[in-house]
C-alpha cells in the first residue's frame, strides 16, 4: 500500500510541475508583448527553460548509447571495397600510361625502346602462331586482316588527333612510295614463306635490319660508326646460331640441306630465294622511307596509315585472286583480328622508333625480337634449349648491349 501510495504522489507532483512550466511560459509571453529589450531577455529565458527540459533527456540518451563493458566488442571503420578497387586500378594505369609515354618520347633511347616493343610484339604474335598452329589459317586471308586492321586504327587515331589523312602536300610522294615499298615486300615475304622452309624465310626476312642500315647509307647518307656495323654482324651470327644453321649432329647442317637443295631443286628454289631477297631490299627500303617520311610530317600514323590504306585493298585482290576464300570459324576470325591488333601495335612502335634514331643503329634492336621469340617458346611449347640456341640469344644481347651503352658516344664514323 506504501509503494502505491508513493506512486500516486510522484504522479501528483509531476502534474503540478507541468501545470507551473506552462504558467512560466505563459507569462514569459506575455511579459515579451512589453518591449524589444524585454523580449530579447524573455527569448533568451524560454530557451533556457526548454533547453533545461529538454537536454537532461538527450543526455540520458547519449549516455545509454555510449555505455560500454568489458564484454563489448569494437569493430574499425571499412571503406567499401569498391573504392579501393577502384583507386587501386587508377594508380595502376596511370603507372602504365607514364611509363607509355617515357617510352613514346620521354627519354633520350626512346627511339631505342620504342623498338625493342616494336620486336616484342612481333614475337608475341609468334608465339600466337605457335600456340594455334593447328588452326589453319589461310595466309593471304591473314595477311588482309591484318591490312585492314591497321588501316582503320591509324585512320581513327589520325581522326581523333585531327591530323590530316594524307599528311602535307611536300611528304605524299614519300607517303605513297613507302606505301609501294611495304606491300612489294609484303607480297615478296609471303610468296617465299610459301615455297620455302620456315627456317630459310625467317633468316632471309632477318636481312631487312642489314639491307636498311645499307640502304641508309645510299640514300639517306647516314653514317655508319664501327659499333653499328660491328653489332648487325654479330647479331646476324647470333641468328644463325638459334636457327640451328651451324650445327651437325650425325647429319647435314641446314646450310648444306639448302645448297643441296638448291643444286637438286634447281630454278624451283633459286626464284623463291631470289624474291625472299627482293623482300628484304625493299623491306630496308621501307624503312628509309617511312623515317623520312616521319621527319618530314612529324607523325609517325601517316606512313603506318599509308601503307594499310594500299595493302588493304592490295591484299583482298590477291586474296579472291591467287586462292579460294575459306571463311574462317569464330575461334580462328578472333585470333586473326588479335593478331590484326598486335600488328598495328607493332608498326606504330617500329615507325616511331625509325623516327627517333638512326636506322644503322635502331634495326639492331630488331634482332631481340629472336631473344623474345626463344623464350616465349620454351614457356608456352615443347622447345627444347640448345646450345646453338644459347650461344646465339648471347651474340644477339651482347650485340644489343653494346648499341645501347655505346650508341650515344661520341663515334667514330666508318667509311
Amino acid at each position: 500500500m506504501r509503494s502505491s501510495a508513493d506512486t500516486v504522489d510522484g504522479i501528483a507532483d509531476g502534474e503540478e510541475a507541468r501545470d507551473a512550466h506552462e504558467i512560466r511560459v505563459i507569462e514569459l509571453q506575455e511579459a515579451k508583448m512589453g518591449g524589444e529589450s524585454e523580449a530579447e531577455a524573455v527569448d533568451d529565458e524560454i530557451g533556457t527553460v526548454e533547453d533545461d527540459e529538454i537536454s537532461p533527456l538527450l543526455v540520458v540518451e547519449n549516455a545509454a548509447a555510449e555505455k560500454m563493458t568489458i564484454f563489448s566488442v569494437s569493430y574499425p571503420r571499412k571503406r567499401p571495397p569498391r573504392e579501393s578497387t577502384i583507386r587501386e586500378d587508377e594508380t595502376e594505369f596511370a603507372i602504365i600510361k607514364q611509363f607509355l609515354l617515357w617510352t613514346w618520347g620521354g627519354s633520350r633511347y626512346s627511339g631505342l625502346l620504342c623498338m625493342a616493343a616494336s620486336a616484342t610484339v612481333y614475337g608475341i604474335m609468334e608465339v600466337f602462331l605457335t600456340i594455334f598452329s593447328g588452326r589453319s589459317i589461310p595466309l593471304l586471308e591473314s595477311v588482309f586482316t591484318r591490312c585492314t586492321i591497321i588501316c582503320l586504327l591509324s585512320f581513327m587515331w589520325l581522326k581523333r588527333t585531327g591530323q590530316p589523312l594524307f599528311g602535307p602536300t611536300h611528304a605524299r610522294k614519300l607517303l605513297l612510295s613507302r606505301a609501294l615499298a611495304g606491300y612489294l615486300s609484303l607480297m615478296c615475304f609471303v610468296y617465299s614463306v610459301q615455297r620455302l622452309p620456315l627456317s630459310y624465310s625467317i633468316l632471309l626476312n632477318f636481312a631487312t635490319p642489314l639491307m636498311a642500315s645499307i640502304m641508309a647509307r645510299m640514300i639517306l647518307h647516314e653514317k655508319s660508326s664501327f659499333t653499328d656495323v660491328g653489332g648487325h654482324t654479330c647479331s646476324f651470327l647470333g641468328l644463325l646460331f638459334t636457327q640451328q644453321m651451324f650445327v651437325k649432329q650425325g647429319q647435314l647442317s641446314k646450310t648444306d640441306e639448302l645448297n643441296e637443295a638448291i643444286i637438286v631443286g634447281g630454278s624451283h628454289l633459286f626464284y623463291p630465294i631470289l624474291i625472299g631477297l627482293l623482300s628484304s631490299a625493299t623491306g630496308g627500303l621501307s624503312y628509309c622511307l617511312i623515317r623520312a617520311s616521319s621527319k618530314e610530317t612529324d607523325q609517325p600514323l601517316l606512313p603506318v596509315f599509308a601503307f594499310g590504306l594500299l595493302a588493304s585493298p592490295g591484299a583482298a585482290v590477291c586474296t579472291f585472286a591467287l586462292q579460294k576464300f575459306k571463311v574462317p570459324d569464330l575461334y580462328t576470325f578472333l585470333l586473326m583480328v588479335i593478331l590484326g591488333l598486335l600488328a598495328f601495335i607493332a608498326e606504330v612502335f617500329l615507325a616511331r622508333g625509325l623516327q627517333l634514331e638512326k636506322i644503322s643503329r635502331v634495326t639492331n634492336i630488331q634482332y631481340t625480337k629472336v631473344i623474345f621469340t626463344q623464350i616465349l617458346g620454351l614457356c608456352v611449347s615443347d622447345m627444347v634449349p640448345s646450345f646453338g640456341r644459347i650461344i646465339g640469344c648471347l651474340l644477339i644481347l651482347a650485340s644489343v648491349i653494346g648499341t645501347v651503352y655505346f650508341g650515344h658516344e661520341k663515334e667514330v664514323e666508318y667509311n
